[in-house]
Parts: structure tokens; sequence; C-alpha cells
């Protein structure tokens, strides 16, 4: 049913401009409402059901609504503790594409420049020929974020759009990433240099909360968190800065997204020698 309906709204042009219209009309804000309250604690175990979430790592409590569950916080967490292994922040499924001397990238349909996505020029050229990890996060994910090393984050800037599904479907009819509302900042590393994180909200509620501002961090802290719906996550890092572990490339190579865990070690510093972990068929999409 939920295929039916996205290829409605993506694949015709009447789905496309009734889609436009209902973002227009403010159904985002009585979507929110609703998951806010109360009235929506029954979809909390179709929910569950559907995705197959497993729920023994969060505590066993009573959620309020479904936004609450939605938000659930996991009692401990685990991150690759080797500081030259370069750890996923989140849950998802990964994509890679290069940075082009132009400061863009391309996905499919849809043509990006840098500074479309942080809005600011000269900070976008410093990526030129870096490479870009695209971490899109599916209903069943767990939908919170940690830091990938030590460092320090500078300030949250938040830019508000529309909130377009990030499914492929919806990438290949809108260029999503740099309509939808987003939350960048800057990330000095120890050891793999200036990255660009931003968070980017989805269909069609699109809550970004971070909790950390201007200040240290250490790896595997969590940054924050998405509200209420499936999201992206989206990291900027200069050249020659990491290079993805050898399985991870081959898959993407394919075409594919390769699954991630968050915590999970995804690349290295280049020109480190460190044996890598055995590949298995679960991590490819599908």
């Amino acid at each position: 049913m939920e295929d039916r309906i996205m290829q409605f709204f993506y694949k015709t042009t009447i789905g496309r401009l009734f889609i436009n219209l209902l973002l227009k009309a403010g159904l985002p804000k009585v979507m929110a409402a609703y998951l806010r309250s109360p009235l929506s604690k029954h979809l909390i175990p179709r929910y569950i059901k559907k995705h197959r979430i497993p729920m023994r790592d969060f505590p066993e409590i009573s959620y309020r609504s479904f936004a609450e569950f939605f938000s659930r916080r996991k009692e401990f967490s685990v991150t690759d503790p080797n500081p030259s292994h370069f750890s996923s922040p989140c849950d998802g499924l990964l994509s890679a594409y290069s940075i082009l001397p132009d400061s863009s990238f391309a996905i499919k349909n849809s043509h990006y420049r840098l500074c479309d996505l942080i809005d600011d020029t000269e900070l976008a050229k410093r990526y030129c020929n870096g490479l870009c990890l695209i971490f899109r996060l599916t209903a069943a994910d767990y939908h919170h974020y940690s830091f990938v090393d030590d460092g320090y984050i500078g300030k949250n800037h938040l830019i508000e759009g529309t909130l377009h599904s990030v499914q492929p479907i919806a990438c290949d009819a809108f260029p999503v990433y740099r309509l939808n509302r987003r939350c960048w900042k800057l990330l000095d590393t120890d050891h793999f240099g200036p990255i660009i994180q931003i968070e980017i909200g989805a269909l069609a509620v699109g809550g970004i909360v971070n909790e950390y501002e201007e200040t240290s961090f250490e790896k595997g802290t969590v940054m924050g968190h998405f509200e209420l719906c499936g999201s992206t996550i989206v990291l900027l890092i200069q050249k020659e800065k990491i290079r993805l572990l050898s399985k991870i490339e081959t898959v993407l190579a394919a075409g594919d997204e390769f699954r991630v865990t968050q915590g999970m070690w995804i690349a290295s510093k280049p020109n480190t020698e460190h044996p890598e972990p055995p590949t298995s068929d679960k991590q490819r999409s599908g």
C-alpha cells in the first residue's frame, strides 16, 4: 500500500502537484500534533511488528505517544574504539559519492552543489575532490546519531525547507537534499580533519534535535536524534582523509547501498594497515 502511494506522489504529474499542495497547506504540523498526542499510542505495536524492530536494547516502559516511542534511546551503545577507525554515526543504508572540483556531486537524477546544502560557498570549496557519505535511515532504524571521532563541534545552522520523503523514488523526482529542512555543523575531528555533518529531515515532520554546540566531544557520544520520520545524514569529508573499507567499496561499486549500524567501523585513515572485518551478505541493501 505504501509503495503504491509513493508511486503516485513521486511518479505522476498529478501526484507531484498534490504533494506540494499538501506540504504548503501545513500537513506536517497536523501530523506532528497527532503523533505527539496519546491518540497515536495504538500505532506503536503495529509499527514494531511491521518493521521487525528489536526492542531488547530499550528499557521496558510504556510510551505515551508514537513520538515518544520513535525517539526512544538505547541504554548503551557500542563504538569501535580504535582512533584510526572511522565509525558510522548511525544505523542506515550507506552510499558514497565523489565531490567534483566544482564542489558538486550527482545522485541519479539530481545534481547538488555543496553551497546549496550548507549555504557557505567558501567553506564548501574546501571539500573539492573529497567524499560525500550519505546515510539513509529507514523506518526500522534507530534514529539517534553519534560522533564519529573525538573533536570540537561548531555552531548548529538550521535551514528551513520542505519535507519530502528521502526514499530513492522521491530522490529521483526532486532534489530533496537541498529542498528539505536540514541542520549542518562543522566537526573539527582529531583524526580525520574538519568534517561537515548535515542532518536532513523527511516526510512529513522532519524534527532534528541536536544536544551539543560549540563544545568538545568524544567518539561514540550521542549527538542528537530525529523525530517521527525516517531521515538522512550527510558527511562531507576532505580529500584523502579516509578510505572506505574494501568490502563497502565493492558493494557501492555494484550500485547498492551498504547496511551499517551506529558505531560500526566503515573506513580508516589512508596508509594505515589493519585487518578488515569479514564481509556479510546481510550488509548489502538488496
